[in-house]
């Protein structure tokens, strides 16, 4: 296993351990609110979504136990032409678990943002998802292909358990990611490992302020949301669907001079994406998990180019 996918199933692994019980209090002070004239939060079971601007809609899904102020850095910009669609999901962020405690965090998500997308006639909106919210845009687009215009894949596969072994199939992983989603509910109410969640971070983002950022974020989620995310996160397996998935995705993904080199990472990415019919690459140097964090400038003209539609 290369070094690159044992970094990356170490942040995976590690993520939900470190979760501060409930809602926490973060080390470092919380982001600005991505703009001032943001509309009031709306609530529903799994997600809540708030919006900013006017136009055209994209919306965007943070990933495993990260608030919507991961795109505090691009939010604002974006909002000058577009209507922004800010997703958070239930109990991240500090936010009650609401029904995330329950199975059914993804199919939900999709759910409730196809009730949204057609009550708001929203037409085709763009969707950018990071990490788990890129899992979460791919089974949108294959649920509801005539609802999305393009989709923006931030550092996420089809089937992270593929990062295991060559051959890894669902039977074959979920025993172990339910060990780990067990082991990690019942670490509910127990203090915070600062240690861990900082290594963590470490492992998701290269830049000192990217992983204290990434460090409040982790504290702030409540470990038994992010524990039943993980599960199903780990055990959905899209591979079989991409070649359906006519929705033009672009798949945006990192790279550094650690792990993964350029040439590994380019492989792993444009293998797992293969039998997509419309997909694009874009690949971000001396950046880790958090993209946007680590690089804002680099990411900032690919977020322009992908709304742009070039």
């Amino acid at each position: 296993m290369t070094n690159h996918r044992l970094n990356l199933l170490f942040a995976l692994a590690s993520l939900p351990f470190v979760l501060q019980p409930g809602v926490g209090r973060c080390d470092t002070p919380a982001p600005r609110p991505a703009a001032a004239t943001a509309a009031p939060e709306e609530r529903m079971d799994h997600i809540s979504v708030t919006s900013v601007g006017t136009g055209s809609a994209v919306i965007l899904i943070p990933g495993l136990s990260t608030p919507r102020a991961v795109w505090d850095g691009v939010a604002s910009d974006l909002a000058k032409t577009h209507r922004v669609i800010l997703v958070q999901v239930n109990g991240f962020g500090g936010d009650a678990p609401g029904g995330n405690l329950a199975p059914g965090i993804l199919d939900g998500m999709v759910a409730e943002l196809d009730r949204y997308i057609v009550r708001e006639k929203l037409g085709q909106p763009m969707i950018i998802g990071h990490s788990m919210g890129g899992l979460a845009a791919l089974l949108y687009a294959r649920a509801h292909p005539d609802h999305v215009a393009r989709v923006m894949v931030v550092d996420a596969l089809p089937f992270i358990g593929q990062l295991f072994a060559p051959g890894a199939t669902v039977p074959l992983i979920e025993p172990q990611a339910r060990a780990m989603r067990d082991q990690m509910k019942a670490s509910y109410g127990t203090p915070t490992n600062p240690a861990f969640a900082e290594g963590t971070a470490n492992n998701l983002a290269l830049k000192p302020d990217s992983r204290a950022r990434v460090k409040s974020w982790v504290i702030a989620a409540d470990v038994r949301v992010s524990a039943q995310a993980f599960y199903e996160d780990m055990t959905t397996d899209l591979r079989g669907d991409m070649a359906k998935i006519t929705t033009p995705i672009t798949m945006l993904y990192p790279w550094n001079e650690v792990a993964p080199s350029k040439a590994k990472a380019d492989q792993l990415y444009h293998d797992a994406y293969a039998a997509a019919p419309n997909v694009s690459y874009v690949d971000i140097g001396d950046s880790a998990h958090f993209i946007m964090l680590d690089q804002p400038a680099a990411f900032q003209a690919a977020l322009t180019g992908f709304v742009a539609g070039k």
